[in-house]
């Protein structure tokens, strides 16, 4: 669905929608909103609509308590899971200060950057996400146990799937929300699930993955369970990751430049240690890498599933290619702004990509083995510090 502000106040008068939630991020990727009534909406679009910045955990700094939230009309969907009469509808918000600034912690805004960046390269990026999850039962008080709704395979069948219901709803709900997913599953470890999404722009990519975070957790608490998206929610199991296949196009173009790819991939292959506290922020994350199929090494393979990044067989018109070590508390817009920028990096130096790792070649250099090598990594490094303020970096840090 793609509106413009007249056409979402028109869709807002003719669905009986009484409420409305205006929804951002932190600095991390967790998702916050406020709701509105409709008549408050005209008003959000043009002068935005104020919160206390100091009450959102690294937006606080004494001198700008008040931020502004100004709908994306974009964005606008309904929640199905909502009461017909009486609809609530979210917008995704960008942040900006009362003078109309965009606010620079805003994650959104520095995805928008990214993208701004390549477009005026001459670049189109498509981007898919592969976001795993687990499903554990919950006690009384809805509170997580750590007992798996089941104890099925990849790709298992009822009844050793028990998660073959939900995942149907949650499909049926994205779709009722404008969101196509592409494929569903279930994945290797017990209660463990995979949702796949069709390819679209960065922005609307991200988009999908928080309000997928959302309606998954959202679901599974009805039905009694819960929605784990933690790297590594059992110890001797695989982890949950966040697989981005991503393909940059020149505009104009209908088919992917082989140099264009190659070099974008070069570009991410060269900077991966340096943004990996984003792609991976919790002490846990790194107990997933290198076990299972989530990469160690810095390489690439033409296909191999256990490498950092591998290229996506498809119809030969366009060269995806599918970066595998990002797990799913990954913050999607700071992400994603990190590994286009690194890849746009590669383009503009016209960085030369390296011969896929065979296993009979000289052993590639590994990722962080830990958080605080990666923290350590991201402030040394001069291309952090230029797409990422310091602010961001201090409070992943802590």
């Amino acid at each position: 669905m793609r509106f413009t502000k007249e056409e979402a106040m028109d869709f807002i008068r003719e669905n009986n929608v009484k409420f409305i939630r205006l929804a951002i991020c932190d600095i991390f990727g967790n998702q916050k909103n406020i709701s509105i009534m409709p008549t408050e909406l005209e008003r959000a679009f043009e002068r935005g609509f104020g919160f206390d910045a100091t009450a959102i955990n690294g937006f606080a700094d004494a001198g700008h308590p008040d931020l502004f939230l100004f709908p994306d009309p974009d964005t606008l969907t309904l929640l199905p899971w909502r009461p017909t009469q009486g609809r609530v509808v979210r917008f995704f918000c960008n942040i900006r200060y009362a003078d109309g600034r965009p606010f620079e912690l805003d994650t959104r805004y520095m995805l928008q950057q990214a993208v701004e960046r390549a477009k005026n390269m001459g670049i189109r990026l498509s981007v898919g996400s592969e976001c795993e999850f687990y499903l554990f039962k919950a006690d009384e008080e809805g509170n997580a146990t750590d007992i798996p709704l089941d104890n099925a395979g990849y790709m298992d069948v009822a009844p050793l799937d028990r998660g073959e219901n939900i995942r149907r709803e949650i499909c049926l709900t994205l779709e009722e929300m404008g969101i196509t997913p592409l494929s569903s599953h279930h994945e290797e470890g017990p209660g463990q699930n995979e949702i796949d999404f069709r390819y679209s722009n960065p922005l609307c990519s991200a988009d999908d993955v928080i309000t997928f975070r959302m309606v998954v957790r959202t679901l599974a608490a009805r039905s009694g369970l819960y929605a784990d998206f933690g790297p590594k929610p059992l110890k001797d199991k695989c982890g949950n990751g966040y697989h981005i296949d991503i393909a940059p196009i020149k505009i104009g173009s209908e088919i992917t430049d082989e140099g264009v790819a190659d070099s974008f991939m070069a570009g991410i292959l060269a900077r991966i240690r340096e943004i990996s506290a984003f792609l991976n922020p919790a002490k846990e994350s790194y107990d997933r890498i290198g076990t299972y199929k989530a990469p160690k090494y810095i390489a690439w393979a033409k296909e191999g599933r256990n490498r950092l990044m591998r290229v996506i067989p498809f119809d030969g018109k366009y060269k995806r290619v599918e970066l595998r070590s990002p797990d799913s508390l990954a913050n999607p817009y700071l992400a994603l702004a990190l590994i286009i920028h690194a890849g746009l990096d590669g383009i503009e130096k016209d960085m030369k990509l390296c011969s896929p790792f065979d296993g009979n070649t000289d052993t590639p250099e590994q990722l962080p083995a830990s958080l605080t090598e990666a923290l350590e990594l991201a402030e040394e490094s001069e291309f952090v510090s230029r797409y990422i303020p310091e602010r961001i970096l201090t409070e992943y840090s802590i």
